[in-house]
């Protein structure tokens, strides 16, 4: 099946979709992006998605490109056109195109918009969350602004690939401190010596994961109690559980960490207890 792209106004067979070559997101970062989990051909979460992204285009005074209600238009024409049931639809503006020089431009120009949509595998993804996944811990060496969702994620990536040759799923990154800030694509959680469910605080350098919030709601419906405090390396390998979230990965359940095994060294049962929990209200909210 053909992909299709939406790229300033029009969309474009997948692989002839092209922004310009001074295009400030591709020379300088200079770019946020969003990314929406699709269930059953649905955006989740996307006030929270869309609430963050004009936050990031705000922190960077890139000018909203269009409303709310139009680009909800776009992105599900975007899902219609690529039939996707279940993947995900990633959204990119930069500052736009403009001669290259590090200041803004002037006069301003008008901002690129980027949208593609892709389909994942279900059936994968159950399997792994079934089985669990490893994570490795990398030193955190972002820059001091990753509250927003931008483009620049070099350091992400070096950490993902590291994570990638050592046979993990994910790397989980460490402050100076000896904390767990954030995954390098994801929110980190445990489950604690006591029973709580425990992920860093959102006053710490880490994004404001819109999975992360969705499923604080679900745990404290649950009846689950949470607690928004740092935990440490060691913390974590002692944890009775441990997860990710992230649009792209909803909750994902880790059974080791550096190689240590985390408990028994399968998903506990509050790890699989949010997950359905999430996935029944995403789909739910869907719009």
């Amino acid at each position: 099946m053909s992909r299709w792209a939406y790229v300033n106004g029009r969309f474009h067979p997948h692989g002839e979709a092209v922004v310009h070559v001074e295009d400030r997101g591709y020379q300088f970062a200079d770019a946020v992006y969003e990314v929406w989990a699709v269930i059953n051909g649905r955006l989740a979460d996307f006030d929270g998605h869309m609430t963050r992204l004009g936050r990031s285009l705000d922190e960077l005074r890139i000018e909203h490109p269009m409303s709310g209600a139009s680009l909800l238009n776009v992105l599900r024409e975007t899902v219609r056109r690529n039939r996707v049931r279940f993947g995900l639809c990633y959204i990119q503006i930069s500052r736009g195109t403009a001669r290259r020089d590090h200041p803004f431009p002037d006069p301003a120009v008008a901002p690129s918009v980027v949208i593609t949509c892709k389909s994942l595998d279900r059936g994968a993804m159950e399997t792994k969350a079934k089985k669990g996944v490893a994570v490795i811990t990398q030193p955190d060496i972002r820059w001091g602004r990753c509250d927003i969702k931008t483009v620049g994620l070099l350091p992400n990536i070096l950490a993902k690939q590291a994570a990638k040759e050592r046979g993990a799923a994910e790397a989980w990154l460490v402050d100076d401190m000896g904390f767990v800030t954030e995954g390098s694509s994801t929110n980190a959680w445990i489950v604690d010596a006591d029973g709580n469910l425990r992920t860093r605080d959102t006053q710490a350098n880490i994004l404001r994961g819109i999975t992360r919030g969705n499923l604080l709601a679900v745990a404290k419906d649950a009846g689950v109690k949470v607690i928004e405090k740092p935990f440490t390396v060691e913390d974590a390998k002692q944890a009775r559980e441990a997860f990710f979230t992230a649009a792209s990965a909803f909750l994902t359940p880790v059974v080791s960490i550096d190689g240590t095994r985390i408990a028994d060294g399968k998903p506990g049962p509050l790890t699989t207890r949010l997950r359905g929990l999430y996935f029944e209200r995403a789909a739910e909210l869907a719009v």
